[in-house]
């Protein structure tokens, strides 16, 4: 064949168009392998579809059944606290006032015994001053006796009226002050 001929006819046929028996033949493959997969593997796609729709659906009711529990405890957990916070605020309130009646007791005690302390120096002081007037008053007495034997000249020895003539002496010194005090008032 002559090369111009064959370019002709070449020329005829258009090559984006198939001969029609391939079109029939691929047609006829096609319906084959989409039958074949209609049949076959399209269940198996649609199961497992199915399948993780239901596991997807499970999931989400068990997340909202997992929440609405997690709410519930929640909630106890708040309710504890709040009962906890209120248990705290009681026994704080009752250790304050253990700590106030303590408090007082301390101070009621620490008052008596102040009281008793007091009381007792008073009672110190009260014999202090009674053992230093007989003191005074043997001293007083004494001086007196070596005074009046130089005035008298004669010694005034005897003891038991050299005691009468101070204490009267004394007795007398005594009753003119109470006197002259209650002048005062």
């Amino acid at each position: 064949m002559n090369p111009l001929v064959q370019l002709a006819a070449e020329e005829a046929e258009n090559p984006l168009i198939p001969p029609i028996p391939e079109l029939v033949i691929g047609f006829i493959a096609f319906v084959i392998v989409f039958g074949f997969l209609a049949k076959k593997l399209l269940p198996n796609i649609n199961k497992v579809l199915e399948e993780r729709r239901e596991a997807i659906e499970g999931g989400i009711e068990k997340a909202d059944a997992a929440q609405t529990e997690a709410q519930s405890v929640l909630e106890q957990y708040k309710a504890q606290l709040a009962e906890a916070r209120h248990e705290a605020a009681r026994l704080r309130q009752e250790a304050q006032e253990q700590g106030a009646v303590i408090l007082q007791e301390m101070r009621a005690e620490g008052q008596r015994q102040r009281e008793e302390i007091v009381a007792a120096g008073h009672a110190q002081i009260e014999a202090d001053r009674k053992a230093a007037a007989a003191a005074l008053r043997q001293d007083v007495g004494t001086l007196a006796t070596e005074l009046a034997g130089k005035l008298v000249g004669e010694s005034l020895e005897d003891h038991a009226r050299q005691s009468g003539t101070v204490d009267r002496f004394l007795d007398e010194l005594e009753a003119k002050a109470d006197a002259k005090a209650e002048a005062v008032r």
